[in-house]
């Protein structure tokens, strides 16, 4: 009896059996994905088509990720992560986890507030990894979400793996709606690909270990291109009418500043690097004057963490007002 099915068993008494309706092992696209990645990974069909027997479609996973009914609102946004209580919080967390963030922006080359602000807004500092078997919810994604149901399998047999090389019990991993895990809210590819042991025990573990956590943010950073001593963004005004032509919705830094500015775009400060490549963006709040910030590499790096405009914008200004509160603190 091999290592995974010992770990499915062990979870049959402590969790029921799925609705006949809700059974993803009878479903023929679930059988499918399961000889694939047998195929690709030399799982034993069995054991599979026992697990996902055991595996529940999870409803208000499916209401989550629905879009918004309304237009975002900028403002509402930002309220929500750049506030009094997390920046507090995340000062907090700075001077616990000093040394790990020293060791991290000296490995990694990435500022300690920029990691500090991700995993605020992530989790708040660890406090909301999120309540959702990972199971459950990648499978509810993957087979029950069409539009993004491709990406959802793919992490799905990400996790199947990840389990597998980690020996953890496939059903005792919980994380956020999306299956994203611990302190970062890694999703599973991530977690193979970009996690450290940065705490040097011997074991990746984002649930419990901050050091881990703050090491493989510093890592996913760098490896997705962090520039060191590079900008994320500028605060920015707009006029006439050209520059609509470049606030296209796109975080790539695609236009010269010199583009930029002769379509109306004047930056609150002059950048660092008059060279470097920009991206006008736009931060809507309906009923009232949008934001404007011209956004470099690194804003673009930080949208591979969460692909929002308003998610690395707020991750700037979060980093900014903690390294603002760590220089008063000294």
């Amino acid at each position: 009896m091999t290592r995974l099915l010992l770990l499915v068993l062990a979870c049959v008494h402590a969790w029921p059996a799925a609705a006949d309706d809700a059974n993803y092992a009878e479903r023929a696209e679930v059988q499918q994905f399961i000889r694939e990645v047998v195929e690709r990974h030399g799982f034993l069909e069995q054991e599979l088509l026992f697990l996902f027997s055991r595996v529940r479609r999870t409803e208000p996973v499916l209401e989550s990720i629905k879009p918004p009914p309304k237009p975002r609102s900028w403002e509402e946004y930002r309220a929500n992560f750049v506030n009094p209580r997390r920046i507090a919080a995340g000062a907090a967390f700075w001077s616990t986890h000093r040394r790990a963030l020293e060791h991290a922006e000296r490995r990694y080359r990435v500022p300690p507030e920029v990691i500090v602000a991700i995993i605020g807004i992530e989790t708040f500092y660890g406090r909301n990894a999120g309540r959702w078997r990972v199971v459950d919810a990648l499978s509810t994604l993957a087979f029950d979400y069409p539009p993004r149901a491709s990406y959802f399998r793919g992490e799905l047999e990400q996790y199947l793996l990840l389990t597998r090389e980690s020996g953890a019990d496939v059903f005792s991993m919980r994380g956020s709606y999306a299956g994203a895990i611990g302190i970062p809210q890694f999703m599973p590819g991530s977690v193979r690909r970009y996690a450290v042991d940065f705490d040097r025990n011997g074991t990746v573990d984002l649930r419990r270990s901050a050091p881990d956590a703050i090491g493989s943010v510093g890592n996913f950073l760098k490896q997705h291109g962090w520039q060191h001593a590079g900008e994320v963004l500028v605060e920015a005004r707009v006029s006439g009418e050209a520059w609509r032509a470049a606030a296209d919705g796109s975080v790539d830094p695609k236009h010269a500043l010199a583009d930029l500015r002769a379509a109306g775009v004047q930056l609150a400060q002059a950048p660092r690097d008059e060279e470097a490549r920009a991206a006008l963006i736009e931060l809507e709040t309906p009923e009232r004057p949008s934001e404007f910030r011209v956004a470099f590499r690194n804003f673009w790096v930080i949208t591979r963490y969460n692909r929002s405009a308003f998610y690395a914008s707020a991750v700037h200004d979060l980093a900014a007002e903690l390294k603002k509160a760590q220089e008063r603190g000294k």
